[in-house]
């Protein structure tokens, strides 16, 4: 097979997969969407000590709360769009902050017992592992069930 022909079957199996919303490719979304969201959790964190806040954990629950909210549109518009109709919801927020909650204490477990084995950074990596591998399963077997199993259907 020729080199467009590959590419041009490769798209197309792609494309089915993503109208299909494959479960890899879910993750792959939702990982894309987190890399966004570090960032502006980031920048917040660091804009929020710098000139409103002396207090880490004002300033880290700052930032958190800020990409928790634009992970929770995001998702909703792309990763999860046939399960949420492209529509946002209050519930569905609720349930989304709710499930970063749950990552939130899983990393800090991860990191801190983890910690007592391995170097600082191997641990926050493992901490980011344990807490994408939570939060992708919640959000997506119970925030965004598909729309079958949902209630408000």
């Amino acid at each position: 097979m020729n080199l467009p022909g590959l590419l041009g079957t490769l798209q197309t199996r792609l494309l089915d997969a993503w109208h299909q919303r494959a479960v890899s490719l879910k993750a792959l979304s939702f990982a894309t969407v987190g890399v966004i969201n570090t960032a502006v959790d980031a920048t917040v964190f660091f804009l929020l000590l710098a000139y409103a806040t002396s207090s880490l954990v004002a300033a880290n629950v700052g930032g958190w709360l800020v990409a928790v909210s634009g992970s929770y549109v995001m998702n909703s518009l792309t990763t999860f769009s046939a399960e949420t109709g492209r529509k946002l919801r209050l519930k569905d927020y609720a349930g989304f902050v709710g499930s970063g909650l749950v990552a939130v204490i899983a990393t800090t477990t991860t990191l801190v017992i983890a910690a007592q084995f391995m170097p600082v950074w191997a641990a926050k990596g493992l901490a980011i592992l344990v807490s994408f591998t939570v939060n992708f399963s919640i959000t997506h077997f119970v925030v965004f069930r598909p729309k079958a199993q949902r209630a408000d259907g």
